[in-house]
């Protein structure tokens, strides 16, 4: 078996939510999307990287993911969101940290998703 890409879906409730996250905080690109139908939802795409976003409101409610975003310069991405997004910063790593396992780690989130950002 061979995978090329994992792309996660998340799902919210009201899905302009997850498009500030992503889109305005993360500079995703929208690569497809049907936002004004009654089951809205977009494809988004940086670096090579996808995700799928989704506003439902049931799912939302049940549904609480962690994602991981590693990077090769944690500082250079901690800069550019804690200046232009400080509100997202996670409460217990809102720093650039050394982790026990050897990691620099930071996180963000909003009321739906944890994004911790991850240098080895």
């Amino acid at each position: 078996m061979h995978f090329s890409q994992l792309v996660p879906s998340v799902f919210y409730t009201d899905i302009s939510d997850g498009l500030k996250l992503f889109v305005g905080a993360l500079e995703f690109t929208i690569a497809h999307e049907d936002l004004n139908s009654s089951n809205p939802y977009c494809v988004l795409k940086k670096d090579g990287i996808q995700i799928m976003l989704f506003e439902d409101p049931q799912l939302a409610r049940e549904h609480h993911p962690e994602l991981r975003l590693v990077t090769p310069n944690i500082e250079a991405v901690f800069e550019k969101i804690s200046g232009s997004h400080p509100h997202l910063l996670h409460p217990h790593l809102n720093q650039v940290t050394l982790r026990p396992w050897g990691a620099k780690e930071f996180a963000i989130a909003d009321h739906q998703l944890g994004i911790r950002f991850q240098q080895w």
